[in-house]
C-alpha cells in the first residue's frame, strides 16, 4: 500500500486543496469525491480482406477506412457509514461512435471503452452503487490513500473485506498495476483483463452480486457471485443468482524480488448461463438446414446466411469454465512488466466480453523519470487470442456469434502489438498518442493486417 499523504502530482487536485485548507483529512476520509473525463479517438484505414459479410454474414471489420470515437465522464462519490463500512456510487455518462458497429475484432478491440449498447449521443446511468464493510482480524497497520472508489484510511493486513451490491467484477478480481487502469495506460480491450474472461456483466460492463475477500499478509483470496444478462451481450440482467450467475475464485500474492515488488494471481471463472454451444449448433445444423441463421426466430445477431448454422436454436443452461495467471513485476521503481494468460473452455459463445477462448499478453510500462518526465508514461505490449476447434468449425460454416463472423474463416491467432506514448499536460491531464497493429482480425488470415491510429485526452479531478 502506498503511503496516505497529501498527493501534488500524482493526483486528484480537488481534495488537496480541501486538504491542505483544513477541510478535508486526506488520513481518515468520512467521504471523498473525484471524477474524471475521457476522449478517445481512433482512426483505421483501409485493409485488404478476400472477403467481408460473405453470404449475408453481419459481423465482418468493414475494410474501408473508418474513424471512431468515445467520450466518457465519470462521478465517483464515497461515503463512511459507520466502523468499517463504505458506501460508494459512481454515475457516469458516455457517447460512442465505434468501427463497424463493434463488429470484427475477437480479443483486440482497440478501444476498452466501447460499450454494445452505446450511441453517438450521450447517455446517461448509474455504474456502480455498492457497500463495502471491513472487519479487522489483526495483523500490521497498513495506509490506503485517498482514490476513486477507496476512502483513506488505516487497515490491518489480516482482515476480511466484503462487497455487496452493483460493480464490475474487474473492480475488484484481476488487479494488475501495468495493465488495466486504461484510461492512464493502454488503449486496447486486450490490456483491460484476460481477453478469454467472459466475466458476468451486463453489456455496459456491470454486474451486481458480492464479494468476499480475506486478506492475509501478503496472501489474499477472492470469491465472488455475480448476475449475468438474460442473453448473452444485453443490457436486462437475470437476478436468479440461484440459477444463472459467474463465479469466480482469484488468489493474490505479493512478493518482492530483487528488492522491487510484484505478484502473482490466479483466477478461475465457471458460468452458469443460457448459452448455444458451437457444436451443438453446427451438428443441428448438419441434420436439419431449415435451421439455419435467416430462419431464427428468437435472439440473434441478425444474419443474412442461409446456409450458415446459428446459436440461438441450441441456447440453453449451460456452464463455462477457464483458469487464468495474472504477474506483474517492477523492474526499476518507475518500470514494470506484466503477463496474462488464460484458457477457456471454448464450448460456448461469448456471453459477456470478447469473442476469446484463449488469450495471452505480455508488456511493459514505464513512466518518464529516466528523461525528466515523471508524469509521462510510455508502453510497448502485445496481445494474441485464439479460438477453440468447435468455434472456428462454427464460423467456417458462416456462423456469427457476438462480435466476429466473416462467413468463412482461415483460422488463424489475433494478435495486437501496441506502443503509446502520454504527454502529461498539467497536473491532472493527459494527452496520449497510440497505434495499433492488428494481425488476422476475428481469427482469420484471409483478412488484414489493419492498422489503428488513436489520440486519447483524459483529465482527474
Amino acid at each position: 500500500m502506498s503511503e496516505a499523504a497529501p498527493r501534488s502530482n500524482d493526483a486528484f487536485d480537488f481534495m488537496n486543496v480541501l486538504h491542505q485548507r483544513g477541510l478535508h483529512d486526506l488520513h481518515d476520509e468520512r467521504w471523498n469525491a473525484y471524477g474524471q473525463a475521457t476522449w478517445i479517438g481512433s482512426y483505421k484505414p483501409a485493409f485488404h480482406a478476400n472477403y467481408t459479410n460473405l453470404n449475408g454474414s453481419t459481423q465482418s471489420l468493414l475494410p474501408t477506412a473508418e474513424s471512431s470515437f468515445t467520450g466518457s465522464a465519470t462521478l465517483y462519490l464515497a461515503a463512511r457509514l459507520w466502523k468499517g463500512a463504505e458506501l460508494y456510487w459512481v454515475p457516469e455518462v458516455i457517447a460512442e461512435r465505434p468501427l463497424s458497429h463493434l463488429a470484427g475484432l475477437g480479443s483486440t478491440i482497440q478501444n476498452f471503452e466501447l460499450q454494445k449498447t452505446g450511441a453517438p449521443s450521450a447517455s446517461a446511468y448509474s455504474s456502480r452503487l455498492f457497500l463495502r464493510q471491513t472487519i479487522s482480524l489483526g495483523g500490521k497497520d497498513e495506509e490506503k490513500t485517498s482514490d476513486p472508489q477507496q476512502l483513506a484510511t488505516t487497515e490491518t493486513s489480516r482482515r476480511l473485506v466484503f462487497t455487496v451490491g452493483n460493480f464490475s467484477i474487474l473492480d475488484l478480481l484481476d488487479k494488475n498495476s501495468f495493465s488495466g487502469d486504461l484510461r492512464r495506460q493502454f488503449l486496447n480491450m486486450a490490456f483491460l483483463s484476460y481477453a478469454a474472461y467472459d466475466f458476468a456483466a451486463d453489456a455496459r460492463g456491470y454486474a451486481w452480486g458480492g464479494v468476499a475477500e480475506l486478506y492475509w499478509d501478503k496472501f489474499t483470496v477472492r470469491v465472488g457471485r455475480v448476475t449475468a444478462p438474460k442473453l448473452p451481450n444485453q443490457l436486462d440482467v437475470d437476478f436468479r443468482l440461484d440459477k444463472v450467475y459467474g463465479d469466480q475464485l482469484e488468489v493474490e500474492h505479493n512478493h518482492t524480488l530483487f528488492g522491487k515488488a510484484g505478484a502473482v494471481r490466479v483466477l478461475g471463472y465457471s458460468n452458469n448461463e443460457n448459452m448455444g454451444s458451437f457444436e451443438e449448433a453446427t451438428t443441428l445444423h448438419a441434420a436439419d438446414r431449415t435451421k439455419n441463421a435467416t430462419t431464427c426466430t428468437s435472439f440473434s445477431y441478425g444474419s443474412n446466411n442461409s446456409s450458415a448454422p446459428d446459436l440461438c436454436f441450441v441456447r440453453r443452461m449451460q456452464n463455462k469454465v477457464g483458469i487464468g495467471l495474472n504477474v506483474e513485476q517492477h523492474v526499476t521503481d518507475d518500470i514494470g512488466v506484466f503477463l496474462r494468460a488464460m484458457y477457456s473452455d471454448g464450448r460456448t459463445e461469448v456471453y459477456s466480453y470478447t469473442s476469446t477462448d484463449r488469450s495471452f499478453s505480455f508488456g511493459v510500462l514505464a513512466h518518464g523519470s529516466l528523461w525528466h518526465r515523471p508524469l509521462d508514461i510510455t508502453g510497448v505490449g502485445m496481445g494474441v487470442g485464439l479460438i477453440s476447434d468447435s468455434h472456428a468449425a462454427y464460423l467456417k460454416q458462416g456462423g456469427v456469434d457476438g462480435f466476429i463472423g466473416d462467413g468463412n474463416i482461415n483460422v488463424a491467432p489475433e494478435s495486437v502489438n501496441e506502443v503509446f506514448y502520454s504527454v502529461n499536460v498539467s497536473s491532472n491531464a493527459w494527452v496520449t498518442g497510440d497505434y495499433q497493429r492488428i494481425t488476422n482480425p476475428a481469427y482469420n488470415a484471409d483478412r488484414g493486417p489493419v492498422d489503428i491510429f488513436g489520440a486519447r485526452f483524459h483529465a482527474e479531478f
